[in-house]
């Protein structure tokens, strides 16, 4: 009998009891490769060396002091690192201890700064539906995931979605990726010409969206589209980078690759590489600056934040990814991956889309290509297919709901960016047997 309240109270989990490389092994002896990094975390696998040793120096040193009271080295030099790093105009770090964390303070910051330059009637926040911007309840108003909102509607703060970016879905048959990405956008512009330019807080999206809809990048020039929309309002960009962000999509940033930047961004999940719980806000020059030329003071802090430990491991984490030239392997191994999920997939009559960048991809699937028609969520699909692959010794991160938080069903895959073109192979073979023995279970059912 457990005293744990699993994440599904019926469940009977595997215990976990080791992990090398690209594998977690369980009490049973068995090896399971993490071919999503657990949730697009476990970006140097497990059991790195560097990491461990670096961790072992800062326990020697010094394990945890309140922010209120002191800095440390293991933090200072974290912040320094990420801010060589970032994307021009990003000049400070707001360290915490994981994604909900990050996004929750990004959107205190947003609206302190507004205060702090003396337009306190900014209130409002827009996100785009069938995003995932984490469970706090800040975080998870601002996201727009209806069954995850549904039950606890009552106690979210007043959010505002528009239309997501997700050409498989929403693109027209004729239509460019051009005028998509306009139209899109527009959906922004017009939520802002509702509520006022001059009441609009921030508009927060994920660079490329992640376990809501399954691994969707943006459209052409659809994000300088955003840019320019929040700009000539006087609204803050806030960039969720937590999962598709600090190396995933083959660049540090995924904002790299769209050619702007934000006012705000939120990493955690491979910043760390799960050695440690931390999650990161880097924030603009200008923020920053209102705040010390204001108050003086961020209204906000948890006890954990900058948790030496944490700033530790994330610091061996990010020297090892550079080190080693990963992101190079990351952007090598994605092809791969894609070309495997093409190869294998591509003509499927169940798998619609299979899209992505680097080493963070997804399948979708269908029960009629055609159409694009879902399966019926009630037969869980992906929860099939979860179960399927654990059988396999492959661990994918299947998600129901794809389309609009109730109908559709995606498979996510986020392997470590040490992974080798075999293990590609391999990962994408025992996919296709979990995915097979799913729909087998589906249609055997009376």
């Amino acid at each position: 009998m457990t005293r744990l309240l699993h994440r599904q109270t019926a469940s009977a989990l595997p215990v976990a009891v080791g992990g090398e490389g690209i594998e977690l092994i369980d009490k049973t002896g068995k090896r399971y490769i993490d071919a999503s990094g657990g949730a697009a975390v476990s970006c140097l696998g497990h059991g790195h060396p560097d990491v461990r040793a670096a961790l072992h120096r800062q326990l020697d040193q010094i394990a945890y002091a309140h922010t209120g009271f002191f800095t440390t080295d293991a933090a200072e030099a974290l912040a320094e690192r990420l801010i060589n790093d970032a994307p021009e105009g990003l000049s400070h770090v707001y360290l915490v201890s994981g994604g909900s964390e990050a996004v929750e303070a990004a959107l205190k910051m947003a609206r302190q700064y507004f205060v702090e330059k003396g337009e306190p009637q900014r209130r409002h926040i827009i996100a785009r539906r069938q995003s995932y911007h984490g469970n706090t309840l800040g975080a998870l108003a601002a996201g727009g995931n209806e069954w995850r909102r549904r039950q606890f509607q009552p106690l979210l703060i007043e959010t505002h979605h528009v239309d997501p970016c997700f050409a498989y879905r929403h693109q027209g048959p004729t239509e460019s990726d051009a005028d998509y990405a306009a139209r899109a956008a527009r959906s922004l512009e017009d939520k802002v010409a509702e509520l006022g330019g001059e009441n609009v807080i921030a508009f927060v999206a994920e660079t490329v969206v992640g376990a809501t809809a399954g691994a969707v990048p943006p459209v052409a020039d659809y994000f300088k589209r955003i840019r320019e929309i929040c700009d000539r309002h006087g609204i803050l960009l806030i960039l969720d980078e937590v999962m598709c962000g600090m190396g995933r999509t083959g660049t540090l940033h995924a904002v790299e690759q769209e050619g702007i930047r934000p006012d705000l961004m939120t990493v955690a999940k491979g910043l760390g590489g799960g050695y440690q719980p931390i999650g990161a806000v880097l924030l603009g020059g200008h923020i920053h600056d209102a705040f010390a030329q204001g108050s003086g003071f961020f209204q906000h802090g948890h006890t954990y934040m900058g948790h030496p430990m944490a700033a530790a491991a994330a610091l061996a984490v990010q020297q090892v990814i550079a080190r080693d030239n990963l992101l190079a392997n990351v952007r090598a191994m994605g092809t791969v991956l894609h070309d495997r999920l093409t190869a294998q997939f591509g003509n499927h009559p169940n798998v619609g889309d299979i899209r992505g960048r680097g080493l963070f991809r997804a399948i979708e699937l269908v029960a009629d290509r055609g159409t694009k028609a879902p399966f019926d969520p009630t037969l869980k699909l992906n929860a099939r297919i979860k179960k399927a692959a654990m059988a396999e010794g492959l661990m994918v991160y299947p998600m129901g709901g794809t389309i609009d938080g109730a109908r559709g069903d995606h498979v996510l895959l986020a392997p470590p960016f040490i992974v080798t073109e075999d293990q590609v192979g391999t990962i994408v073979d025992r996919l296709a047997r979990a995915v097979e023995a799913g729909l087998q279970e589906i249609a055997a059912m009376p």
